[in-house]
């Protein structure tokens, strides 16, 4: 089988799969906490010897294939890897350089190195770097935007990438020409679990439907009527004069900073696609309904990912090698 091991290596988690190159079909999947920061923090523990760094790396996923050999009941002793993410930061398994946009939208021109792995690992390793302007970078949504489907136009068009840090990626004629961060995901953790305002939310399961849409919508309405810092503190008053619960609460927090990371696409007007999980893509679509923002598509993160890293592999693979 033409196939390959992908590994989607983030700050927090580590994800692997194994992937059918030629289908570009996931065959197998694991996931689990052990990302980036963690490992860094145990390599440094374990005496930050710069020349067991990438063996100490490659250990680590060793013990993730071993769990997707058991899962696929396939042999994947000499399958090559694909590795994206944080893995090329200078607290991965080896530092890379960023590519420096503008950067084709197949991923042929990012920078991707070809490691050989310890003896023991016995597979090569193809490490893909991240992209950068000259305010901004990003690592793993670069082979996230090498897998999406583009619009056959000539418009700008963004693709926005929800996240911890979310990405909104301009590209033009087949190249990315521009990007920015939003810190949504990371300010809407620090308030909702670190600030005066974690005693006035609280999580709820609940889909986003009925009160907990009419409050999630709210917060997005906010967001064009407020500044942030003073719309903030909304949110402890809500909850002080009993103008929502505090799972309602959560809802409108959530809603006023997704409001704001996204409220700067009412004036460009360009194209948008959404790119991110089920989970998410409910919360943005209906931010984008509150904001008059109706031009937009959705694609699905982990199919973006798996086809982004085959081109990647069928790109710097050669057929005796597979």
């Amino acid at each position: 089988m033409n196939g390959f091991i992908g590994c989607d290596w983030g700050t927090t988690s580590l994800r692997t799969r194994f992937v059918d190159a030629e289908h570009r079909t996931v065959l197998a999947e694991t996931s689990g906490d052990q990302g980036i920061t963690a490992t860094f923090a145990l390599w440094k523990q374990s005496g930050g010897d710069k020349e067991y760094r990438l063996p100490f790396y490659s250990s680590v996923l060793k013990n993730q294939i071993d769990i997707l050999e058991k899962q696929s009941g396939l042999s994947l002793k000499n399958g090559h890897m694909v590795i994206s993410g944080m893995a090329s930061s200078n607290i991965g398994m080896m530092e890379l350089p960023y590519k420096e946009l503008p950067f084709k939208t197949d991923g042929s021109d990012l920078n991707v190195k070809v490691i050989t792995a310890p003896d023991e690992f016995n597979r090569k390793i193809l490490l893909i770097s991240g992209a950068k302007t000259k305010n901004d970078v990003m690592r793993g949504e670069e082979i996230q935007m090498a897998g999406c489907d583009l619009i056959n136009n000539t418009e700008e068009q963004v693709f926005i990438f929800p996240g911890t840090h979310s990405k909104h990626i301009v590209i033009k004629e087949r190249m990315s020409i521009d990007f920015k961060t939003y810190m949504t995901g990371e300010f809407f953790s620090l308030l909702s679990g670190k600030s005066i305002l974690s005693g006035n939310v609280e999580e709820s399961d609940n889909i986003l439907e009925g009160d907990m849409l009419k409050n999630f919508e709210e917060g997005v309405a906010n967001s064009l009527k407020h500044n942030l810092l003073h719309a903030s503190f909304l949110a402890r008053t809500n909850d002080l004069f009993n103008r929502n619960t505090k799972k309602e609460n959560y809802y409108w927090l959530s809603g006023l900073l997704i409001g704001t990371e996204l409220k700067g696409l009412i004036q460009n007007k360009r194209p948008g696609t959404l790119v991110c999980s089920e989970k998410i893509k409910n919360y943005y679509l209906a931010a984008f309904r509150k904001l008059g923002i109706t031009d937009t598509q959705y694609q699905d993160a982990v199919a973006a990912t798996v086809k982004g890293q085959c081109n990647i592999y069928n790109r710097h693979i050669s057929d005796a090698d597979r």
